[in-house]
């Protein structure tokens, strides 16, 4: 079956991530209609280009997160597409699909990242567990770009954890079982990433010491 012309569209330049917060609840609830799921595990082409619309932004946020880099993104996405179609029908429906092409697309951006960056590591499996806790700096947040500047200096372990529970609005398990890693090492960067949020936003002045 051929790709939908949906594909085509997956070269637009990703939009500076947005506080996070504000959005978390209505993303988490934002999934496909399971009717256009199982018309897509069919074969319906025109379900599955309605799945990649749906969910676009969400994987270009990823994509962006790992990547930072417009063509290796664009490539990447490409993938991510074709990987979904094949791996749709066996879809169980486990985990949310946001869940399930967010997984697909972590993994496929870091296999891109190693070809693009052989010498830089990946992020460990597991990272010492943090105890870090306190009011979320997400809700301070007002200005886009200086967000978006400080998820870019966090590894990108923890900007991925921080991303899908804190902007997708992912419960622990969900983001988890997308970044392939145990709950605790999820909830671990994902405290560790929002306590080093704050420090970089307080230095800059967007928060309160």
């Amino acid at each position: 079956m051929l790709l939908p012309a949906v594909h085509g569209g997956w070269g637009v330049a990703t939009m500076p991530v947005p506080p996070m917060k504000r959005q978390a609840a209505r993303s988490a609830a934002d999934e496909v209609e399971l009717a256009v799921v199982a018309a897509a595990r069919r074969g319906d082409a025109r379900a599955f280009e309605a799945i990649l619309r749906h969910y676009d932004r969400r994987l270009r946020v990823v994509a962006d997160q790992i990547l930072d880099d417009r063509q290796a993104m664009d490539d990447a996405l490409q993938e991510v597409a074709i990987k979904a179609l094949r791996g749709l029908p066996s879809f169980r429906g486990d985990a949310p699909l946001g869940a399930w092409l967010c997984r697909i697309a972590t993994t496929t951006c870091l296999d891109h990242l190693r070809r693009l960056r052989p010498e830089d590591p990946l992020p460990p499996d597991d990272l010492p567990r943090s105890r870090v806790e306190g009011p979320d700096p997400a809700d301070e947040l007002d200005a886009r770009e200086r967000l978006s500047a400080a998820l870019m200096s966090l590894p990108v372990d923890q900007r991925l954890a921080v991303v899908l529970i804190d902007q997708f609005g992912y419960d622990y398990r969900t983001a988890a079982e997308a970044l392939g890693v145990p709950v605790g090492t999820a909830a671990s960067r994902v405290a560790t990433a929002r306590a080093r949020l704050r420090a970089a936003l307080a230095a800059d002045g967007e928060v309160d010491r």
